[in-house]
This record gives structure tokens, C-alpha cells and sequence, in this order.
């Protein structure tokens, strides 16, 4: 498990706002997934579907949270989508995800770091994939909050 991903956002909201971004179900599907089903609190679900028909597959089911300090910092597992389902999905850990929320400048500065990736081609492939992924989602959100 040598790397990560680390992306950095800047929100012009409150920490508040920004933790809800990724802790409220509608405010997740208004930007990252079409249905989310989350219990923001340690051991809760952080269950995210891509495709709703197809619960089992591009979907995070069976993930979990694993530290919440509201405002502050959201962590949870994360399954890869069907693609790198075959070996990313049954690692043990699974990879990881935390989401910190520093007040900066009238706003908030948003750190996701998604650790836990392996040091094979294949995982470095997905963990390039996800990246990606991040890169898109992160500013989708950045046009949502910061566009008014």
C-alpha cells in the first residue's frame, strides 16, 4: 500500500455546508450519484449507487463510515466500480476514504486523501482511474457551491 490520492478543493461555504456536501443523501445526489444511502456516524452505511437498478455493481453497498467529526472530517470505506470490482472490492482493507474541512479565507478548503491502493499494475491502474474519477466529482461539486 505505498500510494494515495490527495485532491484539494477550495468551497465558498461554511465547514458546515462542505460536510453536508458529503454526509446529506440529497445534497450527494445533487452532485456525486444519482442515490445515496448514508448514516453519517461511525459504523453507519456509506452507501453510494451510480447505477440504482444495479445495487451490486459501480456502487459503494456494503461500505461503512469510519470516523465522523461533523464539519471537521468525514472517513468511510470505498468499493471500485465493476471494472476493478474483482480484486479492489475483495482487498482486505478495503481502500479508504477521508474528507477534511478547513475554514480558509471566508470559505473552506476540502482535502480528500483516498489511501489503501496496492502496488500492482492493476491497482495502480484503478487507483488512476479513481483519481480521475475524484478529479471530475470534486469539481462538479466546486461549480455547485461556487456558482451560487
Amino acid at each position: 500500500m505505498d500510494k494515495i490520492i490527495h485532491l484539494t478543493v477550495h468551497l465558498q461555504c461554511s465547514p458546515h455546508r462542505a460536510y453536508e456536501m458529503f454526509s446529506v443523501n440529497k445534497l450527494l445526489e445533487s452532485w456525486l450519484v444519482p442515490v445515496a444511502e448514508v448514516e453519517p456516524t461511525p459504523g453507519g452505511r456509506y452507501e453510494l449507487f451510480w447505477e440504482p437498478h444495479d445495487r451490486e455493481n459501480n456502487s459503494t453497498i456494503g461500505c461503512r463510515v469510519t470516523a465522523a467529526a461533523p464539519d471537521q472530517l468525514l472517513a468511510f470505506e470505498w468499493r471500485s466500480p465493476k471494472q476493478y470490482k474483482h480484486f479492489a472490492n475483495q482487498a482486505d482493507p478495503l481502500t479508504h476514504v477521508a474528507v477534511c474541512f478547513i475554514p480558509d479565507q471566508g470559505g473552506t478548503d476540502v482535502h480528500l486523501i483516498h489511501s489503501g491502493w496496492r502496488s500492482s499494475a492493476e491497482w495502480e491502474q484503478a487507483r488512476q482511474w479513481q483519481e480521475q474519477a475524484w478529479s471530475g466529482a470534486l469539481e462538479e461539486l466546486v461549480k455547485r457551491i461556487n456558482s451560487g
